[in-house]
């Protein structure tokens, strides 16, 4: 008998949620988030709004990922990463960061638009395939609690969460903290970004010591989830943390990133 209300609460359950969507969808027609058209669902975009959009595909930078003009070969590098080798692995990006992508990040981070965290998550899924195969973990970029509580919600997180359900691979979203706050990344150089964000990150102090530490990266292959790559300050100071916790393998996977011209050089 037990068993039986609860398989009737569960089917009670999915059709109190399957009647709140109808009403919902009923009252709020499914529109585009950027060009404001109807489409066939929430959570979708435009034939205008997809066409705008810049995906990147090979040929691209074995360690970095930005996109070539030409093919090179299979495993070529650019001559920024012969130059400076990052603090993490590999790194890679489902679109560059303009125009519709710029405006997509916008709604996420800024507007609560978190029902495009699974359209968002399933292109990164297609970008960072060869980076999901084989994780143990991944592990969103931490935003430091005082911005946390103004903005309520981590995007990234909430992109790692979606990615993991879509994957399989689990994803910790409080591994890594923000121990300090950071002036806003934007418009500083490089070089001013890598010092903005020094001794920034730490591991969670949930981890209460240098052995659980240990446990919870020693030896793991863990992708880094962040929305946008810019410098790659900021997931490289990420990266070198859980290098030191002897993490195997760090890479990065972003919805969009930024491509300087001298970034793509061969």
């Amino acid at each position: 008998m037990g068993k039986a209300f609860q398989i009737l609460g569960k089917a009670t359950g999915r059709s109190i949620g399957q009647l709140v969507r109808g009403v919902v969808e009923f009252a709020l027609p499914p529109v585009c988030p950027i060009t404001g058209d109807r489409v066939a669902e929430h959570g979708t975009l435009s034939p205008d709004a997809w066409a705008d959009l810049s995906f990147i595909t090979r040929p691209l930078c074995a360690v970095t990922g930005v996109p070539f003009e030409r093919d090179v070969g299979v495993g070529a590098i650019s001559a920024a990463a012969s130059a400076r080798m990052p603090a993490f692995d590999r790194a890679r990006a489902a679109m560059l960061y303009d125009g519709t992508a710029r405006r997509l990040v916008h709604q996420l981070k800024y507007s609560d638009r978190m029902d495009l965290a699974g359209l968002l998550a399933r292109w990164m899924v297609i970008a960072g395939r060869e980076l999901l195969d084989g994780a143990d973990l991944l592990v969103p970029v931490p935003l430091h609690r005082r911005r946390l509580i103004w903005r309520r919600f981590n995007q990234a997180a909430a992109l790692a969460k979606a990615i993991s359900r879509q994957t399989s691979v689990p994803a910790d979203v409080m591994l890594l903290e923000r121990s300090k706050p950071t002036q806003s990344q934007v418009g500083l150089s490089r070089a001013g970004r890598r010092r903005n964000v020094r001794g920034a990150f730490k591991l969670s102090p949930k981890l209460s010591s240098a052995a659980a530490g240990q446990h919870a990266v020693a030896g793991k292959h863990i992708v880094l989830i962040d929305d946008v790559l810019t410098s790659g300050a900021t997931v490289e100071a990420c990266a070198a943390v859980l290098r030191r916790a002897g993490a195997a393998q760090v890479d990065v996977l972003t919805l969009a990133r930024v491509v300087a011209p001298q970034d793509a050089t061969i």
